[in-house]
């Protein structure tokens, strides 16, 4: 009986030890912008391996992200694809500190061995022999970069005009290309080395005085329920290991010396 009751204890006490270690556990959510979201996933499963903490990344546009998470009130992080989001609602006080965690820059992508021969030069999106896809601004970061760089140019509304359709973010733009729907979309540099993409798309840049690298920029929601975790996570991500795993997936990191180029 004594012996029963002994195991019956040890046995409760690793039950509660386990429910208390559950109860411990945080949960954070992370709004993240599509292109991202690789680098990130593979961030968050390190940190968690760190911390007793389990991760969520909502994804999808930066822009429809933004207005999710100030509609719930719930999250603890924001990353968009571009700062100008961070600049845009700073003001309407849901994003604390933030942290730059590596660098976006819009390139020209095309069909793997740029079977039509374009150039660095975004007049090339008029050619009459080209199908072109590009973003949309209102929907997200890359939509958004590329009207500003259009536009710096004097050919966005051209290019809109001539495009097949927008897509709403990096992603449906990529799937766009390797279903042959397009032969040149604009889009972020990095998604064209990720392993499903780099057999089939190339990269053509444009000039940094164009597309000049923007900033990826990890914001603390001011209404987060897990400040200090989150800290934690952004400084995780800016460090040594965040940031190689920024570079293995093709983005430059938050060390790169970006000049300071207007457009």
């Amino acid at each position: 009986m004594r012996f029963i009751f002994r195991s019956l204890l040890a046995l409760s006490l690793v039950v509660s030890g386990a429910a208390s270690a559950e109860q411990a556990r945080i949960d954070m959510l992370i709004y993240c912008g599509i292109t991202m979201i690789r680098p990130m996933t593979e961030i968050a499963r390190a940190f968690e391996q760190r911390e007793a903490v389990k991760i969520t990344l909502a994804q999808g546009g930066s822009e429809d992200l933004y207005q999710s998470l100030k509609i719930s009130g719930v999250g603890d992080l924001y990353l968009p694809g571009e700062p100008t989001y961070r600049s845009k609602y700073l003001s309407e006080g849901l994003l604390g500190e933030a942290t730059t965690v590596g660098y976006n820059q819009l390139a020209l992508v095309v069909k793997k061995g740029n079977p039509k021969q374009v150039k660095g030069d975004p007049k090339e999106l008029l050619r009459p022999d080209l199908t072109v896809i590009i973003g949309n601004a209102e929907s997200g970061s890359v939509g958004k970069e590329t009207r500003d760089v259009l536009e710096a140019v004097g050919l966005y509304q051209k290019v809109l005009d001539a495009a097949l359709y927008l897509a709403p973010d990096s992603r449906v733009l990529n799937n766009a290309m390797k279903k042959g729907e397009a032969d040149a979309i604009l889009n972020w540099r990095a998604t064209a080395f990720f392993p499903d993409n780099v057999a089939l798309v190339g990269v053509v840049d444009l000039s940094p005085r164009l597309a000049k690298p923007q900033a990826l920029l990890l914001n603390l929601l001011t209404f987060s329920k897990n400040k200090d975790m989150a800290r934690r996570f952004m400084a995780f991500t800016a460090g040594e290991e965040g940031q190689a795993i920024y570079r293995k997936w093709g983005f430059l990191d938050n060390k790169a010396v970006v000049a300071n180029i207007t457009r």
